[in-house]
């Protein structure tokens, strides 16, 4: 089971709609939109994928690190080294 089964299709919802943005910037670059224009897209394409990587981190925490932490021993501390991975790569990005 994943951490994100009982919002999959929300996230489903996130990630299509963060890939008709990604098409909307192709669409505006091969159109010769305005610089700050395109610029204000990629930031919106930006926000939606991360609203949508949270989402997923809040499923991992809520569901896989809570259920290995339960369980204790080295399960769980690997489980919380990769939410803390998870995290450390989106504060990155």
């Amino acid at each position: 089971m994943t951490g994100y089964e009982k919002r999959r299709d929300d996230i489903l919802r996130r990630l299509r709609r963060s890939e008709g943005q990604a098409r909307g910037l192709q669409r505006m670059v091969e159109q010769d939109t305005y610089c700050t224009d395109v610029l204000a897209q990629v930031s919106a394409t930006n926000a939606a994928l991360q609203s949508c990587a949270l989402a997923l981190l809040d499923g991992h925490l809520n569901c896989c690190v809570t259920e290995a932490i339960g369980r204790g021993g080295d399960t769980a501390r690997e489980k919380v080294s990769e939410a803390s991975q998870a995290v450390a790569r989106l504060v990155r990005s």
